[in-house]
């Protein structure tokens, strides 16, 4: 029963890094104006990437993804054990 908890526990863990992956991923990108090169050219948009936030959205992408396969792996081990 407890090997079942801890499995569930962690799943929920997983859950939350990945909603946490998803608001950073919101948060990373953010849109600028760039000036023309030229005279009497338009101004054009320019995407940019803030470094903290994807790194801290690809740690919470690893650690969802490792919580997931083990706490999968737990519950499965833990029916086979229930099973037998």
């Amino acid at each position: 029963m407890r090997a079942r908890f801890r499995a569930v526990v962690e799943l929920l863990l997983a859950c939350a890094a990945v909603a946490g992956c998803a608001a950073s991923w919101s948060a990373v990108r953010t849109t600028v104006e760039v000036a023309p090169v030229l005279k009497d050219q338009p101004v054009t948009t320019s995407v940019v990437y803030d470094p903290s936030m994807l790194l801290l959205t690809l740690l919470l992408a690893t650690v969802a993804g490792m919580l997931a396969v083990v706490g999968i792996a737990r519950l499965r081990r833990t029916g086979r054990a229930a099973a037998a």
